[in-house]
């Protein structure tokens, strides 16, 4: 397996039969552990390994029309040749979806379909997918299992793994949920293939994020491999090894930290200033969850060397990577979101990440070392957003 700290060893993966896993990730949660499998074919295997965990054999898998259309016939008729009863629901793509009324109305239909506290729910798509299904088999029955089935870059390096699921309300992002961690997961980063660029590159963002919190290795591999994540190089083997070394980073701080009272913390580098964008902008297609996050990173980076705590040229290095892949790194590049620095500053100060009613970032003093602080002095905040928000 490789760790965050090696991401240049060899995979196998060229050699295994197809489907088979090429990488192997656990995470280490007492009674509540979990595998990972990462490999290029593997969604042929999805039904024959999600049959193999489940309590019992019935399933209720939850999916997106988009996603639905490429791999949802596959599964069923994969889970109904290993023994799984199986049904489906398949609900609207989009941020919009991960809503109150979306939850009610998937909790609903789980329930008509009979759901009992030893079935399982499948979750078949992004990262809107994954948390709403997630948070849905937290909260119906008191709790049942659900596996990831991850289908985006993001999901495949980030959300699917670390069991956080919520839904967004209109005052901010992922205000409502819970801690339930998946029964699996399983990652064929051929899915990629199905998706737009601009989908990618919003995956990608979140796999930068890994190297620049802890892993300047990483970080640097990227620079020099980043195309072949995004773009797909033949063969797949940069995406398998960069999807497993983002896992293998998440799943050793989720084990030492599950519930995020502290290390946890530092994967939300660039969030307190994405989810405000994000809910500036309504949670639309006109800015994705990974270009947020692109754009956030750049900002941590530029008030960390406000600050004198990390150099002007790391901050150069890590904008003119993610504009050199395709990602926006400023809120002008998605056009001018209507903020003020206080608007801005009330949307963060809604946030999850406050505490004792002090906004809590996650800086860095360089690439590959990030930490967490609730002391940006207010007048450097204001200053730099006055500049970025013009």
């Amino acid at each position: 397996m490789t760790g965050p700290e090696n991401p240049q060893s060899e995979h196998p993966h060229p050699e295994n039969p197809p489907g088979d896993p090429a990488a192997r990730v656990r995470v280490s949660l007492a009674e509540r552990s979990y595998d990972i499998l990462i490999g290029n074919g593997l969604r042929h295997r999805f039904a024959i390994e999600v049959a193999a965990i489940l309590t019992r054999p019935r399933a209720i898998v939850v999916t997106d029309e988009n996603v639905a259309a490429h791999y949802l016939a596959p599964l069923e008729a994969g889970l109904a040749v290993a023994g799984v009863s199986v049904d489906s629901i398949v609900l609207p793509p989009g941020e919009e979806t991960k809503s109150f009324g979306h939850l009610e109305r998937l909790a609903d239909r789980c329930l008509s379909l009979g759901l009992e506290r030893r079935d399982t729910l499948i979750a078949l798509g992004g990262g809107v997918i994954g948390d709403l299904t997630g948070f849905a088999a937290a909260v119906l029955l008191r709790g049942v299992d659900h596996i990831q089935l991850p289908t985006t870059l993001l999901a495949q390096v980030d959300s699917s793994v670390g069991g956080k699921t919520a839904i967004d309300m209109p005052g901010g992002k992922n205000l409502v949920g819970a801690f339930h961690q998946p029964k699996l997961v399983l990652i064929d980063p051929e899915t990629l293939d199905t998706l737009d660029r601009r989908q990618r590159l919003a995956g990608y963002a979140e796999t930068v994020k890994y190297g620049l919190i802890r892993d300047r290795a990483f970080f640097e591999w990227l620079e020099a491999n980043g195309a072949g994540v995004v773009d797909g190089a033949p063969g797949g083997g940069a995406r398998v090894r960069a999807i497993e070394t983002a896992c293998a980073a998440k799943s050793a701080i989720v084990a030492r930290d599950e519930r995020e009272t502290g290390e946890r913390a530092l994967l939300n580098l660039g969030h307190t200033f994405a989810h405000a964008l994000e809910t500036a902008t309504g949670y639309s297609d006109r800015l994705l969850h990974g270009e947020a996050v692109a754009i956030g990173m750049c900002m941590a980076f530029d008030i960390s060397a406000a600050m004198g705590w990390t150099s002007g040229q790391d901050a150069a290095r890590v904008r003119a990577h993610l504009e050199a892949v395709g990602l926006p790194t400023a809120p002008a590049a998605i056009g001018p979101p209507g903020l003020t620095p206080d608007a801005m500053i009330g949307l963060m100060r809604a946030d999850k990440k406050v505490a004792d009613g002090r906004i809590v970032f996650v800086m860095v003093r360089g690439i590959g070392d990030a930490f967490v602080t609730a002391g940006i002095e207010a007048d450097v905040l204001n200053s730099y957003l006055s500049v970025v928000l013009d």
